[in-house]
């Protein structure tokens, strides 16, 4: 029980969900760049997600992983504030960390509002909802042709590459792989994959966004 209760079990839970996530950020990336070389593309890599077993079971893990994560990362800091006394914190915080790992919880649960945003208008439609158009490449277009959702779009994933800044070097970290030989190029990967993953989403939004204005 002592186990299950402590902060070293909960760093290692969130940081093994964090890297599922990472790892699923890879691959909606890649199948989402498609959009940008052809629409049949794009609609066959969607068409076999939803329709592969195997991905349609991973669904479930990840949103358990989502959901081990939310619960991990708003555990671990209000476990930290207890135990840190507020006039260290204030005065201390900013000469010791970033503002990335100071935020970490800001910008979890504002990427989380976005996500539910977002599968409201994608997820849902397609798995529940009435589709209002003809495959999901043109589901895409659509959404992006809303300035409002573009923004919103683009801001969440900025808020989301500040806290992969953090969040992939910690994640290597608490499940033990820290070394002064190995830390610094994690970081810069870590670093170099929170870059990408906001250019590559932002590059899509804005891309259909504007080639909308030109219709």
């Amino acid at each position: 029980m002592a186990l299950i209760n402590s902060s070293i079990l909960r760093k290692i839970v969130m940081a093994l969900s964090g890297l599922f996530l990472i790892s699923f950020l890879a691959l909606h990336l890649t199948i989402n760049l498609f959009t940008l070389i052809s629409a049949d593309l794009f609609n066959e890599a969607s068409h076999f997600m939803a329709t592969n077993w195997i991905i349609q079971l991973m669904q479930y893990v990840l949103a358990i992983g989502f959901v081990l994560h939310i619960a991990m990362g708003i555990q671990l800091t209000l476990q930290n504030k207890k135990a840190r006394p507020s006039a260290y914190a204030m005065n201390k915080a900013a000469a010791n960390s970033g503002w990335s790992s100071r935020n970490m919880i800001v910008t979890g649960l504002l990427v989380l509002f976005f996500l539910i945003v977002h599968l409201k208008n994608y997820f849902w439609v397609l798995k529940f909802g009435d589709m209002p158009y003809s495959s999901d490449y043109e589901l895409v277009v659509k959404l992006f042709e809303n300035p409002l959702y573009t923004l919103l779009y683009v801001f969440a994933f900025v808020l989301l590459g500040f806290h992969l800044d953090h969040g992939f070097q910690s994640a290597f970290q608490s499940v033990g792989i820290n070394h002064s030989k190995y830390t610094p190029a994690i970081k810069w990967l870590g670093r170099a994959f929170a870059v990408v993953v906001t250019l590559g989403f932002s590059l899509i939004s804005l891309f259909f966004y504007f080639s909308s204005l030109s219709n």
